[in-house]
């Protein structure tokens, strides 16, 4: 690994990940109508510039191609571990380091599971393993663990239940081409879901218990000029990324620009649901724009109005073996029920983290959770995170938010490489200060009104733990420069000198003979100070 390591060298560096295939979110989810609702020429990272995306919101398989690309490009697939599930993190104060239990099949290859296979194989034999880490990244994510709706008979019914998170690829279309399926929630995958099921099911039931923005598309007119060709592609990155960020106005109490899209998306939506109207006083939120996640569901208001469609709003009082039984008296007898209604968003880990003391992850995240700016954990020595609590955005470009993360860890790794540090562990005072920003940042933003959202664990009302407390750029301008002082530190094989690190006084290029010991005037090394034009002279 460490001939093509950018900025830590001398790294042992394993990602292990419990799928059979690289992707995230993007692999596990393949529900029909699966896309991404952020452009997808800004729905990229930083150092990676695709213009070859079939459509303005690329498909989930299109996405996830593009990510594999990305993976063989930087020749990462042999440092990835598939099939490879943690189910414990312990982290040993004696001596520093990070204990790991990773559970696999025996008869793992760690090839890639393709999408047009079964689905996800099932092993009779599993193993367990251990590994150690100076350093543990956790890059879970906050919508990685689906859950089944709490909702009575569901396990009764008789006919096929998929869950949107959990898609049973081996039904294909034939598992709900001209049936009856009831899709339950109003979500961004519901609402994908409903869209993508309508011109192909006899008849399809949207069970909906809350309302929801359906906005504009984003950055519409700068992608109806692109699609004229008025501009390249190559140079009109910057100009959508530009008016994404421009967006977070949207989301402060009592703006302009709260209140234009709030009437804009309202008099949007009356017309798409004129055919039947009475859905939008169901529909249409009295909250602010962007309280709940924001999404353009295209097609999703027409399918809503058409003949084939039912728009139930009542609440689900249980689930018999042939279909769905609402509060209000009424009875849908369905084929299909898909549940898209979400995700543990309450960030606890489906296995032990266990830190300091013997306190756990989940422990310490009760009765919320509380993190230094999102990257660290009081209690948690030498772990940084990504897309943990309070790391997502409500406006702007969410993965310039886990390359700063990112690029945080490896300036942690390094520190502590150079230093020869033990542990670096954020101060909990340092955490109690962030704690009292995110509650002063709640009640300045629409994110903090009430509303149900997974913003506040599905909550109404509460904390806002799935936001970072500001803007994308706010939150990478941020992590760019750590503060050293909001860590404690302790050194390694007992040393209390906290220059012990300077060593003899020598260099590895000093002692080296081989070693380039002018590696300082190398172009690469040298920050070239910009040379002011000459001015000319008044006569």
């Amino acid at each position: 690994m460490s001939s093509f390591c950018q900025r830590v060298q001398n790294l042992d560096f394993t990602i292990y990940d419990s799928n059979p295939g690289v992707g995230g979110a993007w692999y596990a989810n393949r529900y029909p109508g699966l896309m991404c609702d952020i452009p997808s020429h800004v729905y990229q990272l930083t150092f990676e510039n695709n213009i070859n995306w079939s459509g303005f919101y690329a498909s989930g398989e299109e996405i996830l191609q593009n990510l594999e690309s990305i993976v063989d490009k930087y020749q990462l697939r042999p440092c990835i571990r598939l099939q490879h599930r943690v189910t414990c993190a312990r982290y040993s104060e004696e001596t520093g380091k990070w204990h790991i239990t990773i559970r696999r099949p025996k008869n793992s290859t760690n090839k890639p599971w393709s999408a047009g296979l079964p689905d996800r194989p099932n092993y009779e034999d599993w193993e367990e393993f251990h590994d150690t880490a100076d350093v543990l990244f956790n890059a879970v994510g906050s919508l990685s663990r689906w859950s089944w709706p709490d909702i009575p008979g569901l396990d009764k019914f008789s006919g096929k239940i998929m869950h949107s998170a959990h898609w049973n690829t081996t039904d294909h279309e034939d598992c709900w081409r001209d049936k009856n399926v009831g899709v339950i929630g109003v979500g961004s995958s519901a609402i994908q879901i409903v869209a993508a099921l309508q011109p192909k099911v006899k008849h399809l039931t949207n069970y909906v218990r809350g309302r929801t923005w359906i906005s504009s598309t984003f950055v519409r007119e700068r992608l109806m000029k692109l699609s004229g060709g008025d501009e390249s592609v190559n140079n009109c990155r910057r100009e959508i990324e530009n008016e994404m960020n421009s967006a977070q106005p949207v989301t402060l109490v009592g703006s302009d620009l709260q209140a234009r899209a709030k009437a804009e998306f309202k008099k949007s939506m009356l017309e798409k649901l004129a055919k039947r109207p009475w859905i939008a006083e169901h529909l249409i939120p009295d909250f602010g724009v962007a309280c709940r996640r924001l999404t353009p569901g295209p097609g999703y208001l027409e399918a809503l109005c058409a003949d084939n469609v039912s728009f139930v709003p009542s609440l689900i009082k249980r689930v018999t073996p042939t279909g769905i039984e609402t509060a209000d008296g009424n009875f849908q007898k369905l084929d299909v029920i898909v549940c898209a209604t979400g995700f543990d968003v309450g960030f606890h880990l489906d296995f032990d983290v266990i830190g300091r003391g013997g306190l756990t992850l989940k422990e310490h995240h009760t009765p919320h959770p509380r993190t230094y700016l999102s990257v660290a954990v009081d209690g948690f020595p030498n772990m940084f995170q990504a897309l943990g609590a309070n790391s997502n955005v409500g406006a702007g470009n969410l993965l310039l938010v886990m390359e700063r993360q990112v690029d945080y860890a490896v300036a942690a790794t390094l520190k502590l490489q150079r230093e020869r540090l033990k542990s670096i562990e954020p101060k909990k005072e340092a955490i109690e200060d962030f704690e009292r920003y995110i509650d002063v940042s709640s009640f300045l933003t629409i994110f903090g009104t009430k509303c149900r959202s997974w913003y506040k664990v599905g909550k109404e009302e509460g904390r806002v733990v799935g936001l970072w407390p500001g803007s994308a750029m706010h939150a990478a301008k941020t992590l760019t420069h750590p503060r050293w002082e909001d860590y404690n530190y302790e050194f390694l094989d007992g040393v209390k000198n906290r220059l012990h690190w300077l060593g003899d006084g020598n260099t590895v290029a000093d002692r080296d003979p081989k070693a380039d010991k002018s590696w300082y005037l190398k172009p690469e090394n040298i920050d070239y100070p910009p040379v002011p034009p000459k001015i000319r002279a008044k006569l």
